[in-house]
């Protein structure tokens, strides 16, 4: 019996002659395809040996064979890099990439990318140039800032200041603001790597700018403040102004350094958000040196800006761990265009991140009942799936205003008969992945970080998903 089903799985050379595998062969690699045809032909003979297999089943999985080569020959050479639709809303998700680039800085990226550029070049003067001018104007003119340097990710710019500045001595620190900023990266990890040696006082929900002046000495290399962007410290609290710690700065000589992280350009309370502390107030209360990211509430590319007084920027940008943190020319441009929306507040809503964080309730329900129309018109009824737009709350997200919530809409998906678990790993098997939030054997779709264009991939996916 096995023999005579055996004999009836067609031969590899047969395979290849199938239209479907001859234009696949075109696209794709032969030696990929050959490897995939073996390979489904050898679950199938291991169905047949294991007796799970009878001629019926076997003609079955023979009529799905080149259907099954041709997927898993896509999936094999598919990037693994690839775009997914966020439905979390979480606006700036690290595990999703953070922030998404505005079409300016896409641009302008792409022309950068497959041109030759002035990267280093001096246009004026036919010489050498330096790669920060692009951008080191831009920035000063929007935060006031004497200098600017640029590197490729929030903690470089930290190593890479205490480096600079204190490497072999002492930065003084609150207790309260030895913080993780992610991925287990802790600021006393991050200072050691530096070279400097952190002496950290007050205790975890109080310190006093007393602290700081008996922890004084003379290897004092700076008083360092970090923005606990990703979390907050309630009830019997109490820490050190900024203001305080600069004037004590000023009076001993030491310079002050911030490190703001999640550094936003623009005052959110305007746009009936909480208040966050702008790159701009840190400057103007006389910061030596201030640090914060480009991918976070910026919105740009993934980089770390210090800015602050000139001589200590020119300190950073003859150091020779500089040259290994650097940006490139592509990270480059997405930040400089992403820098020239804040040159004009009216265009920083062409920023997705920004555009996402302001977008009006009103806006988020108008999409949510296009998406629900869709999904009536394309979902069976059969699924018995139930689909309804109801209140929620987005996330800001990328460790930043940890208790912001802000009211959105949401489809939320329910039934009685369909897993919910099996629903929301189906959706993620889509070719274009989405992303959703289970909770409480709910799917929730949060509108707020849905744009228009993922409508009719949401629906199909959910096709797909129901089907699968």
């Amino acid at each position: 019996m096995k023999v005579n089903l055996y004999s009836k799985l067609p031969k590899v050379d047969e395979i290849l002659e199938d239209i479907k595998i001859v234009d696949l062969v075109k696209k794709s690699s032969r030696e990929t395809v050959v490897e995939t045809i073996r390979e489904e032909l050898d679950q199938v003979r291991k169905m047949i040996n294991n007796e799970i297999c009878d001629e019926e089943s076997l003609n079955i999985e023979t009529e799905k064979l080149i259907d099954n080569i041709v997927f898993n020959v896509n999936e094999k050479e598919r990037n693994n890099l690839r775009s997914v639709i966020n439905g979390t809303g979480v606006v700036i998700h690290t595990n999703l990439g953070r922030s998404l680039l505005s079409k300016s800085a896409v641009e302008h990226l792409n022309e950068i990318s497959t041109n030759y550029s002035n990267l280093e070049f001096d246009l004026e003067t036919n010489g050498r140039g330096i790669r920060y001018s692009h951008v080191e104007e831009i920035i000063k003119k929007i935060t006031g800032a004497e200098a600017a340097v640029v590197v490729n990710n929030n903690a470089a710019a930290v190593i890479l200041t205490f480096k600079a500045m204190c490497e072999g001595r002492e930065v003084i620190t609150s207790r309260g603001e030895l913080v993780e900023i992610g991925g287990s990266f802790r600021i006393p990890e991050v200072m050691e790597q530096s070279g400097v040696k952190l002496v950290d006082v007050g205790a975890t929900n109080r310190t006093h700018l007393k602290d700081y002046e008996k922890a004084i000495t003379e290897e004092t290399g700076a008083l360092l403040k970090v923005h606990t962007s990703n979390y907050q410290i309630l009830g019997f609290t109490s820490s050190v102004d900024l203001e305080s710690l600069v004037e004590l700065g000023n009076q001993r000589e030491i310079p002050v350094i911030e490190d703001l992280g999640s550094g936003v350009l623009v005052d959110l309370s305007k746009y009936g958000l909480g208040h966050e502390p702008t790159v701009q107030e840190s400057i103007k209360k006389g910061v030596d040196i201030v640090t914060f990211s480009g991918d976070k509430l910026l919105g740009g590319p993934q980089a770390g800006i210090i800015i602050g007084k000139k001589k200590y920027i020119d300190m950073m940008k003859t150091h020779p761990l500089n040259r290994a943190l650097r940006i490139d020319k592509t990270t480059l441009a997405a930040l400089e265009s992403t820098l020239r929306h804040y040159l004009d507040e009216d265009t920083i809503r062409e920023i997705p991140t920004m555009n996402m964080l302001t977008m009006s309730i009103e806006e988020i329900e108008n999409r949510a009942k296009l998406l629900l129309e869709e999904i009536n018109k394309k979902v069976s009824s059969e699924s018995k799936l139930k689909f309804e737009i109801k209140d929620d709350y987005s996330k800001v997200g990328g460790g930043s205003m940890p208790l912001e919530q802000i009211p959105t809409k949401c489809i939320v998906i329910s039934s009685e008969d369909f897993s919910m678990t099996s629903l929301e790993e189906g959706l993620r098997k889509f070719d274009t992945p989405i992303i959703t939030r289970l909770y409480k054997d709910n799917v929730f779709i949060d509108l707020r970080t849905i744009r228009d264009s993922d409508i009719e991939k949401i629906v199909n996916g959910l096709v797909f998903a129901i089907n699968l």
